[in-house]
């Protein structure tokens, strides 16, 4: 059977759901040390939470993940820099990846979650053009 998955308001769900959602938040930042401590401190069972657990997601967790592929000047500080000016600009880091060096320059990619950015995409890829160390960048066509 083929799975079919439903964008619902959360304010219409069951209220468990919404505590299932808050004890996987807990989990996931830190802020409870085991299912036990998270499901306490969520209100909720944890015949409930296991219930659930693997079919309960928060959309905004999703939020779009980009892929920025740039081209850097093999110099000490680029891909720091590089990944400081999208810091700056709100952009969440996903994962980085760097290829050796090579002709002097290395190829990364960098997948962020742009949910909590505070300029644009263009504005930032335009600043990030605009780095001594960048050679060339774009954002990848997914």
């Amino acid at each position: 059977m083929e799975k079919r998955f439903l964008m619902v308001q959360a304010d219409v769900l069951p209220e468990v759901f919404l505590h299932v959602v808050k004890a996987k938040e807990l989990l996931a930042s830190g802020g409870a040390k085991n299912i036990s401590a998270a499901v306490k401190k969520a209100g909720l069972s944890r015949s409930a939470f296991y219930k659930y657990k693997d079919c309960i997601f928060d959309a905004d967790s999703g939020r779009e993940i980009l892929t920025v592929n740039a081209t850097l000047l093999d110099e000490t500080g680029a891909l720091q820099n590089l990944l400081a000016a999208i810091s700056a600009a709100g952009a969440s880091i996903v994962t980085i990846n760097q290829s050796a060096p090579e002709n002097g320059t290395a190829q990364v990619a960098v997948a962020i979650r742009s949910g909590g950015m505070q300029m644009s995409m263009e504005k930032m890829l335009s600043q990030l053009r605009a780095q001594r160390t960048v050679v060339d960048v774009r954002r990848s066509v997914s």
